[in-house]
């Protein structure tokens, strides 16, 4: 959680209840499931909804939305907040009960997903998800804001970070321990019980009745489907034979995917596969490179084609482990090495040389995490991704790609990329129309490629090369595609009037106008860390959970140094703050990639995370001496939820200009932040 979402009204300070000991475990349990619970519906929901593999933005907004709200129910009943558990259950038998697939057709978006169209539609699908994740956080926000009133402001902000920071290492042991869905019902079930456990047998009816559909939901869920958990996606499979050649189907969040398939019978089946070691010259294969190893067909190839070592690079440990089954039993083979990282950090991290590099179908159909628009293979197509697979190819290597590209544009731009790259023409091989199948490949030098016929060159109008700062690759026009502006401007106008409804008149909000900024540029900051740390050490979950761990650490620092000592005034923070920005806008993620990861790491934390810490120290210092806490945070939610839809102008603006813009809006909090706040 954010600093813009975390806070709430207190008692004033110095005043404690005669019971606030019990208080303390219990805000750390809530928080600890609302973290929990938020972490989960974004992972369960985008498995199960493809919508919201692309989207998934939206049940991060509508989480903070339900968060807000929930604080703002504090003092306004006294009754437990059994709608939550219901809503969940409602949920949850929506979501199974009408599956949903991706009209890839849809303007301005190229979905890398499902061949057919079915299920609710967008329109419908996605304000539902919305809405309910919205009432499903906001009974354990309800709860952890009770708790405030007993303690002092800050001391129970403290608590509330300590609680986000178990929910994050709660769900991180799971996704490791590749635990399903049940188990995370069975978590939300048992922390219901522990929080909302009632006296009488009616309530206790209404909290076990939607408690154990959820459990039995997602249990039946993960029997019939068969599905195994990774930390990215729902993977499931099925063997059958074609043409009397054993066949495994493996299916990503309900979406076809990959097929282990005996590599003599894919060769013979799909011509692509063959075209990468007959467009590279060299005439020996020492060492191969595939970075999208999957179930292991690619590397049987390989084997088969001579190679005598293969590092075979996976970012999905179960797609991984699906591949110990594969006909050919690559991963048996001594020749190869598996290697479970991001293939863009294994690129910049090894210092291998290989003769032939290649990136094999890695398409990867969901985002890295739920506050980005970035892909799991976002960096691993840009024009400098591809600058480092040329600087690990031998004298005489090759490199080379192939996927089912869908667009002939995208052709064409992967081509004009692997082109700058290289500084001469690659081979484009063509090999269907019909889903533009093709095979790009490049010699290291002109001489060490030999194409069929020449590629003509990108037709007129074709993007330019995707960069590290913009990674969009399938995103044609350099705008925020309309189906996109539509949803955010019903998110923010539901938003608007469900803050008005528990909040009061705006009127009431002005005075804390420099806290609704506050809110929107907390939130570009968060989604520039995510994206950084992305760049610098890989899409890995793992990279993830640390990274929003460690921002939630920070803000538990600025807290902790606000409680306990005596720090600078408002406008000499806010220079902290500035100066922050404007050393992470400095400092190129070029530079930060040529340093060894050890010091990497350490310049990557100070860059990153003074800005957040600065800013959450203004935070915390304002936000105490507001003199109507309920008021003040309402206008910080809208500034909240303002900056996760802004987060959208990385489409435009690319995540390095997110700092400028914060900067901005750092700079109009610090106008508007009121005289006796600057003086104090």
């Amino acid at each position: 959680m954010t600093a813009a979402a975390q806070s709430t009204p207190s008692r004033p300070p110095g005043t404690r209840p005669a019971h606030s000991l019990a208080t303390r475990p219990r805000l750390v349990v809530a928080s600890a499931f609302m973290l929990f619970l938020e972490l989960a519906l974004i992972r369960w929901t985008g498995s199960n909804i493809v919508h919201l593999s692309y989207f998934t933005n939206f049940v991060l907004l509508g989480s903070f939305l339900g968060i807000g709200l929930g604080f703002l129910r504090v003092g306004r009943t006294d009754r437990a907040p059994y709608y939550s558990p219901i809503t969940l259950a409602a949920l949850v038998l929506v979501v199974l009960v009408f599956p949903v697939t991706v009209d890839r057709q849809t303007e301005g978006v190229l979905y890398w997903t499902s061949l057919s169209a079915g299920g609710p539609p967008p329109w419908l699908i996605l304000p539902v998800v919305f809405v309910a994740a919205a009432v499903v956080l906001m009974g354990p926000a309800e709860l952890v804001g009770r708790c405030f009133p007993e303690l002092d402001r800050l001391e129970a902000y403290r608590y509330d970070l300590i609680g986000s920071l178990t929910g994050i290492g709660l769900f991180t042991a799971l996704s490791f321990l590749g635990a399903p869905p049940v188990a995370w019902g069975v978590v939300a079930a048992l922390a219901y019980a522990v929080l909302l456990w009632p006296r009488s047998l009616r309530g206790r009816l209404a909290l076990a009745v939607p408690a154990l559909l959820v459990v039995g939901a997602l249990g039946v869920e993960t029997l019939t489907a068969g599905a195994l958990w990774s930390p990215y996606y729902k993977v499931t499979h099925h063997r059958f034979e074609h043409q009397g050649v054993p066949v495994t189907d493996i299916q990503v969040n309900g979406i076809p995917h990959q097929q282990a398939i005996p590599a003599a019978k894919r060769l013979e089946w799909e011509r692509q596969y063959a075209l990468p070691y007959e467009r590279a010259a060299a005439g020996r294969l020492d060492d191969v490179l595939i970075v999208g190893a999957g179930s292991g067909t690619d590397v049987a190839i390989a084997l088969a084609r001579g190679a005598r070592r293969v590092d075979a690079v996976e970012i999905d440990p179960r797609l991984r482990e699906l591949g110990a089954a594969h006909p050919d039993r690559p991963y048996d083979d001594p020749r190869v090495t598996a290697h479970i990282t991001d293939g863009r950090a294994f690129l910049e991290r090894t210092g291998a040389k290989y003769d032939l590099i290649l990136f094999a179908l890695p398409d990867s159909l969901t985002l890295v995490s739920g506050a980005s628009s970035l892909r799991l293979e976002s960096y691993l197509f840009t024009r400098e991704a591809i600058e480092a697979a040329r600087e690990r190819l031998k004298p005489g290597g090759a490199f080379s790609m192939y996927n089912y590209y869908r667009e002939s544009w995208l052709v064409d731009r992967l081509a004009s990329t692997v082109q700058a790259a290289f500084g001469h023409r690659p081979c484009v091989d063509v090999v269907s129309r019909a889903g533009q199948q093709a095979v790009i490949t490049a010699g290291l030098t002109a001489a060490d490629q030999s194409c069929g016929e020449p590629w003509a060159g990108a037709a007129a109008g074709t993007p330019p090369p995707p960069a590290d700062d913009l990674p969009f690759l399938y995103l044609k026009e350099r705008t925020v595609p309309g189906i996109y502006v539509v949803t955010l401007a019903l998110i923010l106008a539901v938003s608007l009037l469900a803050v008005r409804a528990l909040a009061g008149p705006y009127g009431r909000m002005r005075p804390y106008a420099d806290l609704f900024l506050l809110g929107v540029a907390f939130l570009l900051l968060e989604t520039r860390s995510v994206t950084g740390f992305a760049l610098l050490f890989g899409t890995t979950w793992v990279v993830n959970a640390i990274v929003f761990a460690g921002v939630l650490v920070a803000v538990l620092a600025a807290v902790e140094v606000t409680r306990r000592l005596r720090t600078p005034s408002l406008p000499v923070m806010y220079g902290v703050l500035l100066a922050g920005l404007a050393l992470a806008w400095l400092v190129p993620d070029s530079w930060l990639l040529s340093l060894p990861v050890p010091l990497r790491a350490a310049a990557a934390v100070v860059v990153a995370f003074l800005p957040i810490f600065a800013a959450n120290v203004v935070f915390a210092k304002r936000f105490a001496d507001s003199a109507d806490a309920t008021t003040a945070f309402g206008a910080n939610l809208l500034g909240a939820m303002a900056g996760g839809c802004l987060e959208y102008l990385a489409l435009v603006i690319g995540y390095r200009g997110l700092l400028v813009v914060a900067a901005v809006l750092y700079l109009g909090a610090f106008a508007l932040l009121p005289r006796s706040a600057r003086a104090a």
